[in-house]
């Protein structure tokens, strides 16, 4: 069968993920009201969704090799599936978070890696693998900006809990497409797993994004787990260094941190699903909390982005015959930023809805031009060898950005609500900051891919 024709079920499969990650956002206030919560609950729930996803994409892609990239597949999607349906029976936020941040999370973390191996294995040449990563990652970044729309039709129409009904049936439908996917690369059972490195790299990282969530309410823990947290990622680095230098397999390759190309890449990855997840998340919060939308109404002010990322994602492979990677990248955070700013300004001059519109659309522009070249760039930079590695560490860094984006403007956001649009611009500044990181970041990548 053609790669072309098996693409689907990979597409979907970024797609609720992508969709979980994004739809609880217009769902705040329902889940809180039923829930007898806060908005800093839901909060917590969808970051720890984010950050579980985060830490465990390398340890599990490392897992494909042992356990063959299929198979990976098809647990991740019944955990996830699993998770889908605990969160829709959930009697309080407790279980919700069982359901949605562990169950869930999990499994997208095992399911993830393969999407990306197996479409970096069935295309060779750099046009028809920006096709591939095009429908992949561009489906993920439509359903990204979608997810509001979509969430808040489900919860005004049924209820929040069928949106996660929704989800366990797209996966049911994804496990029945993907019977016939060829994994064109044997498992290997021996190839050593360091647990000790995934150890290391999912604490410090938890304790990073989980302190972030203590800024604003008790800064005591802020610098506490702060500390601990990069304290953990320096002694990851050090011991994977260590084992590589006694033979033995680490849980990353140092030689992924050689190549220049790919490493400027991976911040520009982090820093558009952090704009991403992190503009959805204040806009949603400010709308419901401060505006009075209600879950629907918010979500069709994200119609503006959605329109601008599925036309910009769907014209990747006609853009990347025309443009180099870091021509797209670099006009991507371009339009991303001057996004932002129509977002602050308009805010400040009308009330109306439509204010909203412009700077989503533009965002949705950037951020679909160049989430196809920033995936295409990383992963091309290494050979077969290696895409086990670098997948993982690709889409950990996609997802620690979009943990950051939620963690980092929510907490600004959240912390100072009662203040309505100051916070609001605030965190919005916070954004435009780290999209100007992205876009030096944009500049300094070659025109030419190196491999490393």
């Amino acid at each position: 069968m053609s790669p072309r024709k098996l693409i689907l079920p990979l597409a979907l499969a970024q797609f609720i993920c992508s969709f979980a990650g994004s739809n609880m956002n217009v769902m705040i206030t329902d889940i809180s009201d039923d829930l007898d919560t806060t908005v800093k609950g839901v909060q917590t729930a969808i970051t720890l969704f984010l950050l579980i996803m985060a830490i465990l994409m390398i340890p599990c892609s490392k897992l494909t090799d042992r356990w063959r990239r299929k198979r990976c597949f098809t647990m991740g999607l019944t955990l996830y599936g699993g998770g889908a349906l605990l969160s829709a029976a959930s009697p309080g936020i407790g279980v919700l978070i069982v359901g949605n941040a562990v169950l869930e999370g999990v499994g997208t973390a095992l399911l993830i890696p393969p999407v990306y191996i197996l479409a970096t294995l069935w295309f060779s040449d750099l046009t028809s693998r920006a096709w591939a990563f095009g429908a992949i990652s561009g489906l993920g970044g439509i359903v990204a900006a979608a997810g509001p729309l979509i969430g808040g039709v489900i919860a005004t129409g049924i209820s929040w809990r069928a949106a996660f009904v929704f989800q366990a049936l797209v996966v049911g439908t994804i496990i029945v497409l993907s019977r016939r996917l060829d994994d064109p690369l044997p498992a290997d059972p021996t190839r050593p797993f360091d647990a000790v490195g995934a150890l290391l790299s999912a604490v410090g990282m938890f304790f990073v994004v989980f302190g972030i969530l203590q800024a604003g309410t008790n800064n005591v823990l802020f610098v506490v787990f702060l500390v601990l947290g990069l304290g953990f990622l320096i002694g990851f680095f050090f011991y994977i260094r260590v084992r590589e230098r006694r033979g033995k397999e680490p849980l990353l390759s140092t030689r992924l941190f050689r190549n220049r190309t790919c490493n400027l890449a991976l911040v520009t990855q982090n820093m558009q699903w952090l704009l991403l997840m992190g503009v959805s998340f204040v806009v949603s919060v400010f709308l419901q909390e401060v505006r009075g939308y209600s879950a629907i109404g918010t979500g069709v002010v994200f119609t503006a982005a959605t329109v601008g990322v599925l036309v910009s994602s769907f014209a990747a492979q006609r853009l990347a015959k025309k443009f180099s990677q870091r021509t797209l990248i670099v006009a991507g955070f371009l339009l991303t930023l001057a996004g932002i700013g129509l977002l602050l300004g308009f805010v400040h001059s009308s009330s109306r809805v439509v204010a909203f519109v412009p700077g989503l659309l533009l965002i949705g522009l950037g951020l679909g031009a160049m989430l196809t070249p920033s995936v295409n760039v990383v992963q091309s930079s290494f050979p077969e060898a290696l895409q086990g590695e670098i997948s993982g560490l690709s889409r950990s860094v996609s997802n620690l950005g979009s943990t950051f984006g939620t963690a980092i403007a929510g907490t600004i956001l959240v912390s100072v609500v009662a203040l309505g649009t100051r916070s609001y611009a605030v965190a919005m500044i916070a954004l435009a900051l780290f999209g100007l990181i992205g876009l030096v970041a944009a500049l300094r990548l070659p025109t030419k891919i190196e491999r490393a």
